[in-house]
This record gives C-alpha cells, sequence and structure tokens, in this order.
C-alpha cells in the first residue's frame, strides 16, 4: 500500500488526524519538499513529533528512480508525505500511476492548499480564480515568461482572478519573495496586486496595493503567493479593504 499523505501549510501541527493515523501505521515514510516545503517546521521536527524516520527525496529520486517507493509499498505500508495536498503535482500523479501499474494499491489523505487558503484569507470568492501560474525567477534579466502573461491576461478577460505561486530552488534554498514577484508583473499589469505570505501559519500577513507599491515591500519569512484579483464582487472589495488594508481607489 503506498498513501499519499498532505502535511498542509505551515509545520508539523497542519497535518490531519487521518493523516496522523497513516503516519501510525506505516512501515517506510518517503518525502519530498522540492515542490514546496513547510516554513515553519524541519524535516527533524516532524520525525520527532509523528515518532517516525523519514528518507527525503529530492526531484530526480522521486521522478526519475521512484523504485525504492514503489518496492516499499509492494511488501509493507508506505507513506509518500507532500506538503500541502498530494496531487496538487503532475509529479506525484506520475508516481501513483507507477504504483498502479505495478498492482499496488494506493490511497490520498488530503491536506489544505495554498490556493484554498489565498481564498479563504484574502475574502477573494473561490469559485472566480481562474487558471493559476508560478513567476519563475529572473534568468539573464528576461522578463516574465510569455506564458505567465498570457495566463493573466485570459484569466482577466473572463474577470477571474489569477493566484500566482512564485518560484522554488529547493537545492538552493532559495524562496521568491512576493516583493520580488510584485516587481517582475509590474511591468505588465501595474494594478492590484494581494500578497498572502505564511499561509496556514500563526501570523499569516496579507497586504494589497498596487504591483509597484508591493514591491517595495517587505513581507517577512516565506512561503509567499501573489494574487492578481478580476473583477470584483462587492463582498470581495469589503473583504480586500478590511482584510488587507487595500487601497480604495485600487477597488
Amino acid at each position: 500500500m503506498l498513501t499519499f499523505v498532505g502535511l498542509g501549510l505551515y509545520d508539523e501541527r497542519s497535518i490531519t488526524v487521518e493523516g496522523r493515523e497513516a503516519l501510525r501505521d506505516a512501515e517506510q515514510v518517503f518525502a519530498e519538499f522540492y515542490t514546496s516545503k513547510l516554513a515553519g517546521t524541519t524535516v527533524e521536527d516532524l520525525e520527532t513529533s509523528h515518532d517516525i524516520s523519514i528518507e527525503v527525496r529530492d526531484r530526480a529520486g522521486v521522478e526519475q528512480d521512484p523504485d525504492p517507493i514503489l518496492d516499499s509499498a509492494e511488501t509493507r505500508p508506505t507513506v509518500f508525505l507532500v506538503a500541502g495536498d498530494p496531487m496538487v503535482s503532475t509529479t506525484h500523479t506520475d508516481l501513483r500511476l507507477r504504483a498502479h501499474e505495478r498492482g499496488i494499491e494506493t490511497r490520498i489523505v488530503h491536506g489544505t492548499t495554498a490556493q484554498a487558503a489565498a481564498g479563504s484569507l484574502t475574502g477573494l470568492q473561490n469559485y472566480r480564480f481562474g487558471k493559476a501560474t508560478t513567476v519563475p525567477f529572473a534568468y539573464r534579466d528576461r522578463p516574465v515568461p510569455k506564458s505567465v502573461v498570457e495566463t493573466i491576461e485570459a484569466n482577466r478577460e473572463r474577470g477571474l482572478h489569477t493566484l500566482c505561486y512564485l518560484d522554488i530552488k529547493a537545492a538552493e534554498d532559495r524562496y521568491m519573495s512576493a516583493d520580488i514577484a510584485a516587481e517582475r508583473l509590474a511591468p505588465e499589469f501595474d494594478g492590484l496586486g494581494v500578497v498572502v505570505a505564511r499561509a496556514g501559519s500563526p501570523d499569516p500577513l496579507v497586504v494589497a496595493d498596487r504591483l509597484s507599491a508591493l514591491a517595495e515591500g517587505e513581507f517577512g519569512d516565506p512561503l509567499h503567493l501573489l494574487v492578481l484579483p478580476g473583477d470584483l464582487h462587492h463582498l470581495e472589495r469589503e473583504a480586500l479593504e478590511a482584510l488587507a488594508d487595500a487601497p480604495p481607489e485600487l477597488l
């Protein structure tokens, strides 16, 4: 049995009760933190809190060499841990399909996601979000990729909000901050943006302003998200003004 367990958003306490039970029953536990991470804890704290030993796999160890995970799951209860929800990343779907090809039973224990938190913390309505995108780190001073711009423009044409995930370089311990993302996007879309920092933590931060103003801000420790709102319902306008100190002239 291979059980995919979502750890939630912030620390060792963010896991669900069902997820804790899966860890209690597991004989082998793997994890990856290259698609995201729990900013409020460490692997050592996870191991201590849940009384487990975790083998952390890098991207190549999951995508190109999954056999150790699958071999374990063929003979004993095995858990694969992921920050957030296990199936948000396509690499995890690939691992699940490989398990099915080998006749290994799989199960998913869901965790809350950054997308759900973004709507909850900002007051923006979940069904009014369009396709999400990821803002990458700059490469040789190149502008934001055309695919990112096209996604935001397509959502705006439909009046939908855009959730921007921010680039992670896990091997380098680099996590893009919202001010850098705002700076990258401002030349294309210098309108209202909403920063969500440390979702799931005891002290999440939500700040709304023009992108060029957010580019001058400091929003503290990772992880950060950036939302570009589309058309706003009157309750969304009220929420952004009350919960994110949005300038009324931008709403």
